[in-house]
């Protein structure tokens, strides 16, 4: 039987397909499959670790290639070059032969060494170039000081005099003989020694505390700001430094100071204190660092030319290893048949696909020039099938939106078909202004247009959940437009498109303080032709209309949305075949919903229709006579019909009669059925045999029986009757009524509460519709309403800054956060509310051996 075509109302039939591949063109046949991207391959060595599987060297070689693929990223990204973009490879890259694997292979290894060299050579240049900047700061500011310390010893006297607690500089006095005699001798002469060097900033008062305690004063320190940060060459980034010199007596207490400071990280350099050998010192560390500067400029080009040269194919390197990766963690779940010298897979596969999969195969054969084709066998199994529903760029993000519920059971009825067009309609009508629904489809217009730049540029978390939702908000914002002139709302003003149907009457010479409220009448012989008439703007009764208006609708689209949900678990009973779920769910609860929420909704049209201020009645009250329908039954205190006790006693009946039926009519008969097979001596449903690569492969993915093309069979879909148990053996779990009757008394129990509450949670519509009007208003008298009232040149400055505002305020809070908060509640209308009344959920999303689907992912991670 030839499979039907594909479509988004159901899941695509699926199959089980057995191929027997010759060894030889194992790699060229996954390879071309991975291209198409219709097959999820199964494992066919579940109990083999990944270290004894077939091409595990290979793949160690490609994750030591897709390492230094990253390493060279790395660089790329670190020295600033710029990298050929991934999307010029991704629409034309052939599929790579073994020899042009093993060529990257070896040539990305003999890169990473030239590049590890140069970047190992550049960063040992380039902290010795930050050694010698610090020892050429340390010379000239210690030479400083030298150079102070010599020529001015009435500054160093003072110093003797006014420090009692400094014995090393009372030393040096006594070495002088007198301090009224110049400073001539050497410090080596006089038993001091010093300690040069630099020290981070941040550490200096540490380091000071540190060595003061430690050698209770007994040094005498000086110190200077370096004025530029260094590169420190480890961390990359720039550090403020200070210099520093210490004077201290005797080699143990300078070995000591030389530990404390290398621990605080400070670099110790050596300076002379006479000013000959300084000034030579500071020549050779000049002279170096020229030599050093140049050798460093020739390193850095180098390593820029070499990555420039690596950045121009790195993206196509990229895709290929991915690619071939890929390939051969395929092949390790494939099994080798070692008689046949032939490799067999098993792989699920839309059947549509069947013809393409095996002209690919063929035409893969054809290049190779075997003799024995690559065999494609259609097998019957009990596995229950993936679930895959084909989608475009308009319909994914929709599909995608249901899938983050749970992925529906395979070829049940797909709630993504209907959501296309009620997701943005109840969004719409929480969000109805043509203005806001005007800038939301502009946004989302602007972002298809610009649809490959953006795409290729990086997004970040917030603006990348609004692209890949951008048809989405396009619908979203047609509706909304659609429904703002339903409302005749547009940025909460008036929209005035036809004559109005009202006119006001009012008196010569009128004064609303004397005259108090005028009431507007009817235009004779007229209607307003759509939506709401825009007159009742600005009056004094417009909330209390609109509230009833749009409360009452919500309560009619809510049954409207359920009741065509509900008709879903119809067509999905007849699809599985199940007619007990007809019998014993579909039709009590639809008589039980219809004959307390569909009699209500009838009667809202009903009261809709009958002209009361004509007849000179007072309508009834609906929410009194839904109350009153399961207090007093019968009782009509405010009739709305004749003949009104009567039907609502009748609905009441009929309300209260399914309730036994969806509690005992489904587990019962699956009881009944259950003791007739068991009395036939007929095996248990659901126990078909099952033919695979694995005989023994026990797993429970899932125990129902399926025909080749993948579609049910009578007997393994009947819901309930697969816990009939299989044989005497009791192989398989016996049937447990006392199970079944609990569930079905869960499910009884949540139908009928769910049916008030579900249909209670569609006034949200309403709630949210007049939140986003009422802020509207609100942000519209606090902005432009006030600038409008201004005269003059200061009315036009008011009106530009007020407008600015509340673009910007409409914007950021009434586009951005009253949408967010009402697609999250459409949201939950279809989750909860809607796919509640059908969807079972039980499916397994399928998931093929794609490259397109590997590249997006690394375009996600490029990015």
């Amino acid at each position: 039987m030839a499979a039907g075509k594909d479509s988004l109302f159901r899941s695509a039939d699926m199959t089980l397909t057995q191929l027997y591949v010759a060894n030889e063109i194992g790699r060229e046949v996954v390879s071309a499959l991975g291209e198409l991207g219709v097959m999820q391959f199964r494992d066919l060595n579940p109990d083999t670790t990944a270290f004894q599987r077939t091409f595990t060297q290979e793949i160690r070689r490609l994750d030591n290639v897709e390492r230094q693929l990253n390493y060279f990223r790395q660089q790329i990204e670190r020295n600033g070059i710029g990298m050929r973009p991934i999307y010029d490879f991704t629409n034309n890259m052939a599929a790579p032969s073994a020899s042009e694997i093993d060529e990257l292979a070896d040539r990305s290894q003999s890169l990473e060494q030239r590049i590890h060299g140069l970047n190992e050579s550049y960063e040992t240049l380039k902290k010795r170039e930050t050694e010698l900047t610090e020892w050429r700061w340390v010379l000239r500011e210690a030479g400083g000081f030298f150079d102070r310390a010599r020529g001015q010893t009435e500054e160093i006297r003072q110093s003797i005099d006014s420090s009692d607690d400094a014995p090393l500089l009372r030393d040096v006095e006594q070495a002088n003989g007198s301090t009224d005699a110049p400073q001539q001798q050497s410090f080596s002469v006089m038993n001091i020694g010093f300690v040069a060097g630099v020290i981070p900033r941040e550490r200096m008062g540490a380091f000071e505390r540190i060595l003061w305690r430690t050698l209770r004063g007994n040094l005498y320190m000086n110190q200077s700001e370096i004025p530029d940060p260094i590169v420190d060459p480890e961390k990359n980034e720039e550090v403020h430094k200070n210099v520093f010199v210490i004077f201290a007596h005797g080699k143990e207490i300078i070995a000591k100071i030389r530990k404390i400071s290398e621990s605080l990280g400070a670099s110790i350099y050596n300076v002379d204190e006479n000013g000959e050998l300084r000034r030579d010192q500071m020549h050779e560390v000049n002279s170096r660092l020229q030599d050093l500067s140049n050798v460093l400029g020739n390193t850095k080009r180098t390593l820029d030319a070499e990555l420039n040269q690596i950045g121009r194919s790195l993206a196509a390197w990229m895709i290929v290893t991915k690619k071939e990766k890929g390939v051969y963690q395929t092949l390790n779940r494939f099994s080798y048949d070692p008689a046949r010298k032939t490799l067999v897979a098993e792989a699920w596969c839309p059947t549509n696909s069947l013809g393409l999969i095996k002209s690919t195969l063929q035409d893969v054969n054809d290049r190779a020039g075997l003799s024995v084709p690559t065999i494609v066998n259609q097998i019957k199994t009990s596995k229950t099938p993936p679930t895959y529903n084909k989608t475009n760029k308009f319909t994914l993000g929709f599909q995608t939106i249901i899938d983050a519920y749970g992925t529906a059971k395979y070829t049940e009825v797909n709630p993504g078909l209907p959501s296309i067009v009620t997701f943005p309609f109840l969004f719409a009508v929480m969000f109805g202004d043509l203005g806001h629904g005007f800038i939301m489809t502009m946004a989302a217009a602007a972002m298809i247009y610009w649809e490959k730049p953006l795409q290729r540029g990086k997004q970040d978390e917030l603006f990348g959940m609004a692209f890949y939702g951008r048809y989405i908000m396009l619908m979203m914002g047609i509706f909304s437009m659609y429904t703002g002139i339903l409302y005749c709302d547009i940025f909460s003003k008036e929209l005035s498109l036809f004559p109005s149907m009202w006119q006001w009457n009012f008196p010569e010479g009128y004064d609303p303080e004397k005259d108090g409220v005028i009431t507007a009448s009817r235009v004779e012989g007229y209607t307003y032709p759509f939506g709401l008439d825009w007159r009742w703007h600005e009056t004094d009764n417009d909330l209390l209309f609109s509230n009833s208006y749009k409360m009452k609708l919500s309560i009619i689209m809510g049954w409207a949305h359920m009741t065509y949900n509900l008709c879903l678990s119809y067509i999905n009973a007849r699809h599985f075949r199940t007619p007990i779920d007809i019998w014993g769910n579909f039709i009590p609860g639809m008589i039980f919903f219809q004959s307390i929420f569909g009699y209500l909704v009838f009667c809202i049209v009903y009261k809709w229709s009958i002209d009361w201020y004509a007849m000179g009645e007072q309508p009834p009250g609906l929410l009194n006579m839904l109350i009153y329908m399961f207090l007093s039954p019968g009782t009509i205190n405010e009739k709305l019909y004749n003949g009104q006790g009567a039907v609502q006693v009748i609905l009441l009946l009929l309300a209260v009669v399914q309730v036994p039926i969806l509690l005992f009519l489904k587990p019962f008969y699956l009881r009944w059925e259950h003791n007739r097979a068991r009395a036939q001596g007929y095996r248990g449903i659901g126990e078909n045999t099952r033919v695979s690569a694995l005989d023994d492969d026990d797993d429970d993915e899932g125990g129902h029986s399926a025909h080749a093309n993948g579609r049910p069979s009578v007997e393994s879909e009947m819901d309930g009757a697969a816990m009939i148990s299989q044989d005497l053996d009791d192989e398989h779990e016996e049937f447990e009524f006392s199970e079944v009757m609990i569930h079905q008394v869960i499910h009884t129990i949540e139908f009928c509460l769910n049916c008030v509450s579900h249909t209670a949670s569609y006034l949200r519509l309403w709630a949210l519709s007049l939140a986003h009007q009422q802020l509207s208003k609100v942000l519209w008298s606090m902005t432009l309403a006030n600038a409008f009232g201004m005269g003059g040149a200061t009315g036009i400055i008011a009106i530009f800054v007020f407008f600015t505002v509340w673009f910007f305020l409409t914007v950021a809070v009434l586009v951005v956060m009253e949408g967010t908060s009402a697609m999250l509640h459409s949201l939950r209308l279809h989750w909860v509310e809607a796919m509640s009344k059908h969807f079972i959920g039980e499916g397994v999303a399928f998931e093929p051996f794609s490259f397109q689907l590997m590249l997006e992912e690394e375009l996600t991670e490029l990015k």
